[in-house]
């Protein structure tokens, strides 16, 4: 599906009637803060070009009917009022809970047809599920008048994921999502959902950042997510903090030692130190940013992954494999986004060095056995926005 009229044609063939307008919902990468969203911590994502897009009509008779282009199978048809959690119906999921997660809110929806279509990659670690949630629910909160603000928009779609699909996952997809703007990464406070717009005009600074799709496919329902969640909140209990945004980084050797002394399971520690040293990358970030050099978070890019892989253990092969080429190829910092155990890597690198960089993963895959990873610029893009 390349443009709206495409998708209009689609939806007017399948449902007989054309659609009342079109929305787009990007997927993002995540620059820096990874789990720590969950930890009331701080991240700032960047929304790509690439989007789920929905054609939409409202119905008045409570059936919900919703259809993709990417999936094969026919059309997935659910009753509104018979809406439960945890039912499966696969892809359709994602868009069915936003429809339950308005309703448990009282937001009166009474049905709808909705043709889907999306150019995010799945498994990636790219958020195309949470481009599918934000997108339903832009175009429901137009149709039926709701009045929700995109950061309403996105803490309901994050309460389908959490609860109608039940992944644990944080805000952070969500609120990239149906937040960011071009030319921005999104500085969010996960606590209290405070955002501010940071210029990040890489091509300014003749710099570019890759995301590289090692095409190992992950799964976050799967428990491993989960299991991280349960050992931060139990780090945060054994030290007596709400949770862990709460414990400042210079206070975190002394809460690391209060943790051994007390017994607490080695992941755990783990766990803890990477939160709180990657809420502080955060901050590290913004402050080169802000002061203009940009070149110099490479390294703390790449910092970021080193914990990711050791502290929490959430890193691939292939995914380190992406980070190590595409350093010693001279880039100035690399790491995984997002979930991990598979998806996607960034790598921030001089424009001029970019295709080197690149020909260098591509060689170090193909040296390992690794099936080709896919490789594309992240543009710092526009968020949730009808289209049509």
């Amino acid at each position: 599906m390349t443009d709206n009229a495409e998708l209009v044609t689609a939806f007017t063939e399948l449902y007989g009637t054309a659609p009342e307008g079109v929305w787009a919902a990007p997927g993002r990468v995540n620059l820096i803060g990874e789990y720590t969203d969950f930890n009331d911590g701080f991240v700032m994502p960047l929304a790509l070009p690439h989007t789920a897009r929905a054609a939409v009509a409202r119905r008045t008779d409570g059936e919900l009917r919703m259809h993709s282009t990417d999936v094969p199978g026919g059309v997935v048809q659910l009753r509104v009022d018979e809406l439960a959690p945890h039912s499966g119906h696969g892809w359709a999921a994602y868009p069915a809970g936003v429809v339950w997660a308005l309703c448990e809110a009282g937001h009166q929806v009474t049905g709808a047809d909705i043709q889907l279509t999306s150019t995010v990659p799945t498994g990636a670690g790219l958020s195309s599920s949470a481009a599918l949630e934000v997108v339903t629910a832009l175009a429901l909160n137009d149709l039926f008048e709701l009045g929700l603000s995109a950061s309403e928009l996105a803490v309901l779609a994050q309460r389908a994921e959490n609860a109608f699909v039940g992944v644990p996952c944080g805000v952070m997809d969500q609120m990239a999502s149906a937040c960011c703007t071009d030319g921005h990464a999104l500085h969010l406070d996960t606590r209290d959902l405070t955002q501010r717009q940071v210029p990040f005009d890489l091509a300014a600074h003749g710099l570019r950042l890759l995301v590289v799709d090692t095409r190992v496919k992950h799964a976050l329902g799967d428990g491993a997510y989960a299991e991280r969640r349960a050992g931060c909140e139990a780090g945060a209990r054994a030290l007596g903090i709400g949770t862990l945004r709460d414990l400042p980084y210079d206070g975190l050797d002394a809460a690391l030692d209060t943790l051994a002394e007390s017994g607490a399971d080695e992941s755990v520690v783990r766990y803890v130190r990477h939160v709180v040293s990657d809420n502080a990358r955060v901050e590290q970030v913004i402050a080169l940013l802000d002061a203009g050099d940009v070149r110099a978070a490479g390294p703390v890019l790449t910092a970021g992954h080193v914990s990711l892989r050791d502290d929490l253990r959430v890193s691939c092969p292939e995914l380190d494999l992406v980070v190590s080429a595409a350093n010693a190829a001279g880039a100035l910092g690399a790491r995984m986004t997002g979930g991990g155990f598979g998806g996607s890597a960034i790598v921030l690198v001089e424009e001029a060095d970019a295709d080197a960089v690149t020909k260098s993963v591509l060689e170090a895959f193909t040296s390992a056995g690794y099936a080709t990873p896919g490789v594309f610029p992240a543009v710092p893009s526009a968020g949730a926005r009808r289209t049509g």
